[in-house]
């Protein structure tokens, strides 16, 4: 008689906890629009959520302990004439996220510490250069100042932000369709991207090359997600031939056959993959469905192996992913994502379970920090890094916010929009107010010099 023999891995007990009703994020409009984005972004500093919006586009901001019940008059971020689509938290500053809306810009904002006292209208810089809506925003891990987007023209845009500048453009040779995800590699030098062509791309986007690529990596005519995952391979979910959801493993070097391909259900919401590649552990999570799913990826057959699933009576809208910088490593705590209701935000806690209170040099393995391994000119140079690490043995603070510097005489994206609709001083205004800053410049120095004299005349006698 044959036994089976359970695989032994220390997060085969992962759980999930969700939080108690006064930690969640009462009252927020979560989004309606259909568009497949998760329609939250997080970080250690704050929360922010795409909400719906009369009039243009708008999303919310909220510092993480603001939880409870928000106020219908709570100010947001609403600079775009149109839904936006997505938003992403800059990885190397916590006061800078950026956005993509209908509106075919991308906007990037600075939000103060302490959050949002006021509607934050005018963005730090406004990057145009899309013809049709931008439903992908990506920040470069490790490079300074660099995010790309896609659009529903069919091309992908890099930014230098310090710039204001596209730097870089795959155009509609490269995607000959609709994009459904991007995603860069660990050390920014490749992306891979998803196509409703039915083909998944590794790109080497400084030379606008294609490294490899997969026609039907699953037969189903529903959108792939495509990420990449520990040792360079690429995990992907999509829909088989008979509509079942299905998630693949595969090796970049031999796309032939998966390494493994496993059918999960006949949901219809597209999955949302999210990796953490310090526990390799990739989370599946469904619009529309109730549920998150967890595998553990390792270098050896079957590569792919099923842990658990969190379960809940209430479907999600969308799903954010905290940074591991930004969990409780006292409670063991692996992953946490901010899951969105109709009118809810709710933290869900990924959970290890263990008896000692001492911090888990197992479940934490140096992290990717705050710091940029490399500047804008550096990688557009040809420059490759990994991230740089920091340990959470004592825990993580975030650090004071850091001023995005951008290079005015070449910001040749922004837009000011008209005092009237914004409630900001208009260009002429600006200009009056640069004249007399410098006439003001003037006169400090011209009484510097009167006191130096003075100080020399008075040495002299």
């Amino acid at each position: 008689m044959s036994r089976q023999v359970v695989r032994s891995s220390k997060f085969r007990h992962v759980f999930g906890q969700p939080a108690k009703a006064d930690q969640c994020y009462e009252d927020v409009r979560v989004s309606q629009n259909t568009w497949d984005s998760g329609f939250c972004s997080v970080n250690p500093k704050f929360v922010a959520l795409i909400c719906e919006a009369s009039g243009g586009g708008a999303f919310l901001v909220l510092p993480l302990g603001k939880t409870g019940r928000v106020d219908k008059n709570a100010p947001m971020v609403c600079g775009h004439t149109a839904p936006v689509l997505d938003i992403a938290w800059c990885p190397h500053n916590d006061n800078v996220i950026a956005s993509g809306s209908e509106d075919c810009t991308v906007m990037v904002w600075e939000i103060p510490d302490g959050g949002l006292m006021l509607p934050l209208r005018e963005p730090v810089v406004t990057l145009e250069g899309h013809t049709k809506r931008v439903g992908i925003v990506v920040w470069h891990p490790t490079a300074q100042n660099v995010l790309l987007s896609a659009g529903c023209d069919n091309v992908i845009l890099v930014w230098d932000v310090g710039t204001g500048a596209a730097v870089l453009t795959l155009g509609s040779d490269v995607h000959p369709d609709t994009i459904y995800s991007v995603d860069w590699s660990r050390d920014g030098a490749l992306i891979c991207t998803s196509c409703r062509d039915k083909r998944f791309r590794i790109i080497e986007p400084r030379k606008g090359t294609i490294v490899a690529e997969k026609d039907r990596p699953h037969e189903g005519t529903r959108p792939v997600r495509a990420v990449f995952v520990s040792d360079g391979n690429i995990l992907t979910t999509g829909f088989s031939r008979m509509s079942e959801r299905q998630v693949a493993l595969w090796d970049t070097k031999h796309l032939e056959e998966p390494l493994s391909l496993q059918e999960l259900d006949t949901s219809s919401g597209v999955l949302l993959p999210f990796f953490d590649p310090d526990t390799n552990i990739v989370y599946l999570c469904g619009k529309g469905d109730s549920s998150i799913r967890y595998f553990e990826i390792t270098s050896e057959a079957p590569f792919l192996h099923y842990l658990s699933m969190f379960s809940s009576k209430e479907s999600q809208r969308g799903m954010g992913y905290m940074p591991k910088r930004g969990l409780e490593v006292n409670k063991c705590e692996i992953a946490r994502f901010y899951k969105l209701h109709e009118r809810r935000c709710e933290p869900i806690a990924m959970t290890v379970p263990r008896k000692s209170d001492l911090f888990q040099e197992d479940l934490y393995p140096p992290t990717a920090g705050p710091d940029a391994a490399l500047t804008a000119e550096e990688w557009l140079g040809g420059r490759d890094a990994g991230p740089l690490l920091i340990s959470l043995k004592d825990g993580y603070v975030p650090p004071k916010s850091r001023e995005l510097r951008i290079n005015r005489g070449l910001d040749t994206g922004r837009k000011r929009m008209a005092p009237e609709a914004s409630g900001v001083p208009s260009s002429d205004a600006v200009s009056r107010l640069e004249e007399e800053m410098k006439k003001l410049q003037a006169t400090v120095q011209e009484l510097q010099k009167r006191l130096d004299r003075l100080e020399e005349t008075v040495q002299a006698k």
